[in-house]
């Protein structure tokens, strides 16, 4: 069973099962895959490939900023302007890359972090523990928008749903995911409160 991050001189230390470590680093790669950008083709210069990958989209990469997207990914690079949509397309297009790059190398970290644990002991330092709390905010939005939670009235519903689906004991899978929020809620809680303790 799950114990919460504390910290223990320079590292953070919390105890997961081999299975929640499992769940967790699950939904880190599901997120990390959803948000990374698309593969670029090699120039064959490293440095040119270097300063494309940190760039803005290509023209080529341009036409999929008109085409519907994941409302999940959606949540996790929002537009930056919502009265301006030229506006929030140029800034996209300069940004988004390298925003989705950045993320995507924080979920990997998180990722490699928890993989090199040894369960039921889960040791981080200064940065893993950041680059955690990181990652788990952008999984909890994921999740969020699979299950509509928008707002506190969202939220509410969704509880009183969970309520009547554990009465009659449903075979839901808003259920599970809807554990898996709260879990997940529960352990950045914990990181974030070790990380300012």
């Amino acid at each position: 069973m799950a114990r919460a991050f504390q910290r223990k001189g320079d590292h953070f230390v919390a105890k997961l099962d081999e299975a929640e470590l499992q769940v967790v680093c699950a939904l880190l790669t599901q997120t990390r895959d959803l948000i990374a950008p698309p593969e670029q083709a090699s120039t064959g210069d490293p440095f040119d490939d270097l300063v494309a990958s940190l760039g803005p989209v290509t023209p080529d990469d341009a036409s999929s900023l008109d085409t519907p997207r994941d409302p999940a990914l959606e949540r996790l690079v929002p537009r930056a302007n919502r009265e301006d949509d030229e506006i929030a397309d140029e800034f996209r297009r300069l940004t988004e890359r390298g925003l989705r790059s950045r993320k995507a190398g924080n979920l990997q970290e998180a990722i490699d972090a928890l993989l090199a644990a040894d369960p039921p002991k889960v040791s981080l330092d200064q940065g893993q523990a950041q680059a955690v709390a990181m990652a788990l905010t952008d999984v909890r939005l994921v999740l969020g928008e699979r299950l509509g939670l928008r707002t506190d009235e969202d939220a509410e519903a969704l509880q009183e749903k969970l309520a009547l689906a554990e009465q009659e004991d449903e075979d839901d899978p808003v259920l599970l995911l809807s554990a898996y929020y709260d879990f997940l809620t529960w352990l950045q809680e914990s990181v974030t409160l070790a990380l300012m303790s």
